[in-house]
Formats: C-alpha cells, sequence, structure tokens
C-alpha cells in the first residue's frame, strides 16, 4: 500500500467555474492507472480542535507500491493537471504514507 494525500488550498479569485474546473481535474487524477482507489472531497462538517478544514479539495490515492508512485508523478494526466491548474493554488500539502 503507498497512499498519496494531497491538499489544496484555493485562490480566493478563482470563479466559480474556475473551482468547479479545477475539482473535475483533481477527478482526473484518479483515472490514471496506477491509481488503486482514489478520492476527491472537500473538507468535511466535523469540527474539533485538532481537525485541519482550512484547505479547499483534498485527493486520496491508493497508489499500490513506491513504483506505482514515481509511474503517477511522470503520468500524462497528472502532467497535464500541473499544467492546467498550478496557478489555482496558493499552498499544496502532500502526505505520503506506506
Amino acid at each position: 500500500m503507498f497512499i498519496h494525500s494531497v491538499y489544496f488550498w484555493l485562490r480566493d479569485d478563482l470563479t466559480t467555474e474556475q473551482r468547479a474546473a479545477f475539482t473535475e481535474g483533481v477527478r482526473s487524477l484518479t483515472t490514471i492507472p496506477n491509481v488503486r482507489s482514489g478520492f476527491v472531497g472537500v473538507p468535511a462538517s466535523t469540527d474539533r480542535p485538532v481537525i485541519d478544514r482550512s484547505y479547499h479539495v483534498g485527493l486520496v490515492v491508493d497508489l499500490g507500491e513506491l513504483a506505482g508512485h514515481d509511474a503517477y508523478q511522470t503520468h500524462p494526466t497528472h502532467l497535464t493537471f500541473l499544467d492546467n491548474f498550478n496557478t489555482f493554488w496558493t499552498k499544496v500539502q502532500i502526505y505520503d504514507f506506506e
């Protein structure tokens, strides 16, 4: 198991349409062949002091193993996502675990 978790903080000036396009772009990452399972969402309504709800969109994918992660990083869908949307966020935070 190799889990890749990505959290995006989006620019305040994005339109509703841009935010929707961004979320669809994130969803496209779950179609990369190395993705065993993938989830895209927004912060849940849970509210406890230990929960960070400051991000706008989250992605969690199971890439199987490190080799799957490496292939994911260079896959054309991932590279297209980065080219199309890298100006949409102000911060991105990634957590990988095995």
